[in-house]
């Protein structure tokens, strides 16, 4: 039971990139501080996953490690989002978070030769397939549920108090979990440093210069302060400064590139699927990473750490959480 509970927390951590247990106690208690339906829902999604991975004959150090359950927690929250509290949306969980590890054997196995790691993109998959069919299913969304998260508008003011870019420093970070309030994040960025110095302090630079590239280019303040620009760029910097490549100078510079590509991106792609009642999610995050790690082995001032993440089981996001850490310390979902 000990066991089986540590894998669950550690898929909630994988969330971000991280695989202590602690870190997603943390998260946990973050979630249910938000909404104690989104805690219940990020359970059972993450459940659900772990336990398909296990059924389905899945590495058992990958599920040990969080890193058939991270997408499933992302799916559960999405879920309760789209549809509503009710039974038929947890049967459509349970179901969702199924398919993402059939999603993540898939993807593991055609990107494993390139050495990618399959990040979130299965819960995109499915969340995006929830969000632009949740219409057409009027038995299973509860009345007045949200349907696809809110759109990114072209107009707006852009004037942002200093209380605003405080509020949208943390809403960044709970945006991860397609959460708004600035507390949530706070929280979770308390769970980061339980993990890692260098994850957290990614986080909080990514989050930072999300907020000042999105107000510097005019957007509409409302959206800058709920999260909805940062979220990516908070995941892509503890994704390449604290997951896979070795931190040096320039390769914080290689990170800098890339969360100011993600938070552009993440205002394209909201563009692009809102008039298909799609949503951005994490795709921006998950682009972003596989371009700028497909470019390494080009680039000689840029070293991923080793063991390479893409090499082992499930192809995950990140390296084994012990090993994570301590690279991590010496010079980086589990």
């Amino acid at each position: 039971m000990a066991a089986a509970i540590r894998a669950l927390l550690r898929g909630v951590a994988q969330v971000d990139l991280v695989g202590s247990a602690w870190t997603g106690l943390a998260f946990v208690a973050a979630l249910f501080a938000a909404d104690w339906r989104v805690g219940a829902y990020a359970l059972v999604g993450t459940a659900a996953a772990t336990g398909a991975a296990l059924l389905l004959g899945a590495d058992r150090s990958a599920v040990e490690r969080g890193l058939e359950g991270y997408s499933g927690c992302l799916t559960g929250i999405a879920g309760y989002l789209i549809l509503g509290a009710n039974p038929a949306s947890v049967v459509v969980v349970v179901f969702g978070g199924a398919v993402c590890t059939v999603l993540t054997a898939a993807l593991s196995r055609l990107l494993r030769g390139i050495g990618l790691p399959v990040l979130t993109a299965p819960f995109c998959v499915v969340a995006e397939v929830l969000a632009m069919g949740s219409s057409a299913f009027g038995h299973v969304r509860a009345e007045g549920a949200g349907g696809t998260p809110p759109p990114f508008p072209i107009d707006g003011g852009t004037r942002l108090s200093a209380l605003d870019a405080g509020r949208a420093f943390c809403a960044n970070i709970a945006e991860v979990f397609l959460l708004d309030q600035w507390y949530v994040g706070l929280i979770m960025l308390v769970g980061l440093l339980i993990a890692s110095r260098i994850a957290a302090a990614a986080a909080a630079a990514g989050s930072a210069v999300a907020v000042l590239l999105a107000w510097a280019l005019g957007a509409p303040a409302e959206q800058i302060t709920a999260g909805l620009y940062g979220y990516n760029a908070v995941l892509s910097a503890i994704a390449l400064a604290a997951t896979f490549l070795v931190l040096t100078p320039s390769s914080a510079a290689y990170t800098l590139l890339g969360v100011i590509f993600a938070t552009v991106l993440t205002a394209a792609a909201g563009e692009a699927l809102t008039p298909l009642h799609g949503h951005a999610y994490t795709w921006p995050f998950v682009l972003t990473t596989w371009l700028f790690m497909a470019a390494v082995p080009t680039l000689t001032r840029i070293r991923r750490r080793t063991p390479e993440p893409a090499t082992e089981p499930a192809a995950e996001p990140a390296a084994a959480p012990e090993a994570a850490t301590a690279a991590a310390d010496t010079t980086a979902p589990a």
